[in-house]
């Protein structure tokens, strides 16, 4: 498939869109259900909203590109890491939704934006792209700001909340596992929407067995069976859905720092609905960490796109 950077670039602004708005949703939801329930159904619901293009593609194609070569090392190697992905990302939904919860929607989305420095240090150390001076200095302009968010807007340590460890945990398990994803997208005869129905299919049964060992059968049936709950996870479960397609269709055209950095405003996005919607405050060091880590991460994006030259 051959790169074309303005629809990776026009991709990446509609991830942009929906990753500012999803940790409303996730903040919207009932207060008995549970992170990890929420969790679960939202990833159920994913890949029910994935059965339609993956289906699609199914009966155009008559079956999976990719089954006749099934038994060749390399598409098995293949097909454990798209299960061992799921088995993640079904860990980071969970992590998501907690952090949100338990750290604050500002303050876990604004701590989420660290995932250029996981993307640009498995990039680096794993594929071989090293990184321009002009690079580094905005890479740690980024740390400075998530330091400074942090610590409440001081050079203390006391402010440190394992909720917002929590939050970094999140774009640390999607960086790998997007960047070992993005291999397969780019060496492997299988499209996004069927990486997508895997990995969602692999995260709801991940979840859903954590869930029934942690809370029982009784509250799986009893999240089931309430209309409530389940509209708010359906609608938390679509707009993931459109999120991960967009973005695995984005990093077929560019590089995975460059797409994260496009969606680098997302917390702007969620700060004004938190205001609107939630009714949360917003503080001046929150503000003042969000500035500085939107200038350092588009001073990423620059540096990379003079240091690489444009495809169309």
């Amino acid at each position: 498939m051959q790169a074309n950077t303005a629809r990776g670039i026009s991709l990446s602004f509609l991830c942009l869109a929906i990753l500012g708005l999803m940790p409303i949703i996730s903040n919207s939801r009932p207060g008995e259900f549970t992170a990890l329930g929420f969790a679960t159904f939202l990833s159920f619901w994913q890949l029910v909203c994935s059965l339609p293009l993956v289906t699609k593609e199914f009966v155009q194609s008559r079956g999976f590109t990719w089954q006749s070569t099934l038994l060749d090392g390399k598409q098995r190697r293949a097909v454990l890491i798209v299960l061992g992905t799921g088995a993640i990302f079904g860990l980071s939904t969970y992590a998501y939704v907690l952090s949100i919860e338990k750290a604050g929607a500002v303050n876990a989305v604004i701590a989420m934006q660290a995932y250029p420095l996981f993307a640009i240090l498995w990039e680096t150390l794993f594929l071989n792209r090293r990184k321009s001076v002009w690079e580094l200095f905005f890479t740690f302009g980024l740390i400075g700001a998530l330091y400074y968010l942090v610590t409440g807007g001081t050079p203390q340590m006391a402010g440190l909340s394992i909720w917002f460890g929590v939050a970094l945990s999140v774009p640390f398990m999607w960086s790998i596992a997007h960047v070992i994803l993005k291999e397969v997208l780019s060496n492997f005869p299988i499209t996004p929407a069927q990486v997508t129905f895997f990995r969602v299919f692999v995260s709801t049964i991940f979840l859903l067995i954590v869930l029934i060992f942690n809370e029982g059968t009784g509250s799986v049936f009893s999240y089931m069976r309430n209309i409530d709950y389940q509209s708010i996870a359906f609608v938390m479960g679509l707009v993931y859905y459109m999120e991960l397609i967009a973005w695995f269709y984005a990093v077929r055209h560019i590089d995975i720092s460059l797409a994260s950095s496009i969606t680098a405003p997302a917390p702007a996005v969620t700060m004004v609905l938190a205001i609107l919607v939630l009714g949360d405050k917003v503080e001046i060091y929150q503000l003042m960490s969000l500035i500085v880590l939107i200038l350092s991460i588009y001073g990423l994006l620059l540096a990379g796109r003079a240091r690489s030259p444009a495809t169309s």
